[in-house]
């Protein structure tokens, strides 16, 4: 009986979640392979130098799966191939899962971009998503052969196939031009300086020991009158973070410019890898560059840090 109440919340529970996690890094897939890329060069260094060949490979890694993650979303809502269905979750559950708890215990991943940029996780809140996620994974999987597919084979089928070749399409067009809804700390319109300040000033709370009592207080209460210090934290972590943290430009030299590219107007031509980058349009940058003569400061800055890309000639 409980089954009755039990199969429709986990299907729209898993399959909704899978949509929403996917569709959300859809919107982004260079952000997935960020992710991709940070994972990797932990794997390589705490497991072995193999993963490292994944490196060159984490935007297509992570293609994979995002059209994975939307593809089951999509199947076990409407019990496609169940028995299958059920499998590649779970082990996909299972990995996920296994790489939360990773990052979480060992504090290696901080941010395991679960949900983009739209919704940042801490590694412990989402091993606890995954978590829940997996106990409603594991009742699907149980009952797998007990669930009839809602739609005729052939019109699963094509649901299943056009959803990952729309995906493909979608995510193709993605990388090739900014996010759909960009969630990003460095999206147009967003004034940098401003982005780089705390939107909070820590707020500490004190804990103190009184006459075998715990006292609690924002403020560092006297030993003289009698209050034993015993520890501390912040309450208001989650807001004392700017969002950008990781801005700098520097010289040819080394001299940090990054207050400089703050003042009056400047023109910035940022490449973000000089091997693949094109020369097609180079005419076209050089024009660009003379109509601008004595309206923007023109300078190079040889390496920019932003976004988690690391160094980026400009």
């Amino acid at each position: 009986m409980i089954n009755k109440y039990v199969d429709p919340f986990s299907r729209f529970f898993v399959g909704g979640l899978l949509i929403f996690s996917g569709l959300i890094k859809l919107n982004d897939p260079i952000g997935t392979q960020i992710k991709m890329e940070e994972y990797f060069e932990v794997f390589t260094a705490d497991f072995g130098s193999f993963f490292h060949y994944f490196i060159p490979w984490a935007l297509e890694i992570g293609m994979i799966m995002i059209i994975l993650e939307l593809v089951l979303g999509v199947a076990i809502l409407i019990y496609w191939r169940m028995n299958l269905t059920a499998w590649l979750l779970l082990l996909m559950m299972t990995f996920f899962t296994f790489l939360t708890f990773y990052s979480a215990y060992f504090n290696k991943v901080t941010d395991c971009g679960c949900f983009g940029d739209a919704i940042k996780l801490t590694p412990w809140e989402s091993f606890t998503k995954d978590i829940v996620l997996m106990i409603f994974v594991a009742h699907l999987f149980w009952y797998r052969k007990n669930y009839k597919p809602l739609l005729p084979a052939l019109t699963g089928n094509i649901i299943v196939t056009a959803t990952a070749a729309l995906s493909l399409v979608v995510g193709i067009y993605a990388i090739r031009h900014l996010p759909f809804i960009d969630f990003r700390a460095y999206r147009i319109g967003n004034n940098i300086p401003q982005q780089m300040i705390a939107p909070e000033q820590p707020i500490i709370e004190y804990i103190f020991e009184k006459e075998g009592k715990d006292v609690r207080d924002t403020k560092f209460l006297s030993a003289d009158d009698g209050y034993k210090y015993v520890s501390s934290h912040v309450l208001n972590e989650d807001k004392i973070k700017p969002k950008i943290t990781d801005y700098s430009v520097s010289s040819p030299e080394g001299e940090d410019m990054t207050s400089y590219t703050f003042e009056g107007n400047k023109l910035l031509v940022v490449i973000y890898d000089v091997n693949k980058a094109s020369a097609n349009n180079i005419a076209a940058i050089r024009t660009l560059t003379k109509e601008l003569e004595g309206k923007a400061d023109c300078f190079r800055a040889y390496f920019i840090r932003c976004r988690g890309y690391g160094k980026i000639s400009t």
